[in-house]
């Protein structure tokens, strides 16, 4: 698999016809044959080795360029923003992230030349998230916002910010809620990983996806980064009890892509001899593997 860090920016615009190129491939001043949600031209896709399109995804380890590092529990390897933005998204398109976290998003947005608005919890992050934006960039094409995704008034608050940048909807959206109570993020009442019992959970979840559908513009797409859980013995199918709901407020499922978590296991547990012993003894396999699931806002 080609390592998108080293290949996602590169320049695929410029003017010059492939001597390969195939019948209905067009001449040099043609416009670009893109898709309406990305600036992939499908006439010279054999330049797109670094936009991966198999539903395996197996990552060495973590993009550590361009601000990009291990600096929180439980953020997403940044392979995941650059594969989504690149996909999904066309320049100057608004991305939407309700769980910023540390800012995985926000970083590559900047990257990609994408806008952004994220979403978080907790206030403190937010300080930090901002440290990693150009000035220049902040509440402008950057804008984070300190607040509850699950909480019906993000919407409003996510709505006058759409505006203020001259857009109605966002284009992408980017979901990375906790897994449940794997592990806990803050003391804050309405954090996700301290709700307790699995069908509270699901049902926060559930408003922050609704949430997310009615920002998103219709015919564009939502990432959803999520995996399963153990608890009490037993196997609790987390990404897929959070795909029902996604489906239940409307979003089409795309695509389910398998990724591994090798070399991003902060706050999962480094003794491996440990869990291969728990393992053994309690019958189960040792996770490795988490879940990108791709879904679509009909119109």
């Amino acid at each position: 698999m080609t390592d998108p860090t080293r290949q996602a920016h590169t320049d695929t615009s410029g003017s010059q016809q492939r001597p390969d190129a195939e019948p209905g491939d067009g001449q040099a001043d043609a416009a670009p044959n893109t898709p309406a949600y990305s600036d992939i031209d499908l006439d010279r896709w054999r330049e797109y080795d670094h936009v991966w399109t198999d539903s395996l995804w197996l990552i060495e380890s973590r993009d550590a360029t361009g601000g990009h590092e291990l600096d929180y529990h439980g953020s997403f390897v940044p392979q995941i923003a650059t594969q989504s933005l690149l996909r999904y998204t066309k320049g100057d398109d608004i991305v939407l992230d309700l769980f910023l976290g540390s800012g995985t998003s926000a970083i590559e947005a900047q990257r990609q030349k994408r806008r952004l608005i994220g979403v978080e919890l907790r206030a403190d992050l937010v300080e930090y998230v901002r440290g990693k934006v150009r000035p220049e960039l902040l509440g402008d094409r950057i804008r984070l916002l300190h607040g509850d995704a699950t909480d019906e008034a993000i919407v409003g608050h996510v709505r006058r910010h759409l505006s203020g940048m001259d857009a109605d909807h966002a284009q992408l959206v980017v979901l990375h809620p906790p897994y449940h109570d794997i592990i806990t993020f803050s003391d804050h009442s309405a954090d996700l990983s301290r709700i307790d019992g699995l069908p509270h959970f699901l049902d926060g979840f559930e408003s922050a996806a609704r949430h997310a559908f009615q920002l998103l513009e219709p015919q564009r797409f939502a990432i959803l980064v999520i995996g399963d859980k153990y608890a009490r013995g037993e196997l609790i199918p987390l990404g897929f009890y959070c795909l029902d709901r996604m489906q239940r407020v409307g979003f089409r499922t795309k695509a389910i892509v398998v990724k591994n978590i090798e070399g991003n296991e902060r706050g999962k547990g480094r003794d491996s001899n440990l869990w291969r012993y728990r393992a053994l003894r309690g019958g189960f396999y040792i996770f490795k593997h988490e879940y990108v699931m791709v879904f679509r806002k009909p119109s």
